[in-house]
């Protein structure tokens, strides 16, 4: 899948998201950025939905892996993820 700047356009990344979801339901990575991007975005129930589809996929929810040059781009992942799965630390 591509890298989309979800951080600046997290509407539209959202829609492709759900689009890649649909087009590959095995895949757990569309799932964990569309969490992510729910979460920054306020719908944190939508973000937690999300990731129950995720954990009856796999019990990993957080990424084992991070292939981000930026570390910025990658605490904007984590931190969403961290939203979704109610964390607040």
């Amino acid at each position: 899948m591509p890298p989309l700047r979800w951080s600046t356009s997290r509407g539209k990344a959202a829609s492709k998201l759900l689009q890649a979801i649909q087009d590959n339901p095995g895949s757990t990575v569309p799932y964990r950025f569309l969490a992510a991007c729910y979460a920054h975005m306020g719908y944190l129930d939508e973000a937690r939905a999300i990731v129950a589809r995720l954990r009856a996929i796999t019990p990993l929810v957080m990424f084992p892996d991070l292939p981000f040059r930026r570390p910025e781009d990658r605490e904007l992942l984590l931190s969403g993820l961290r939203l979704a799965m109610g964390e607040t630390t």
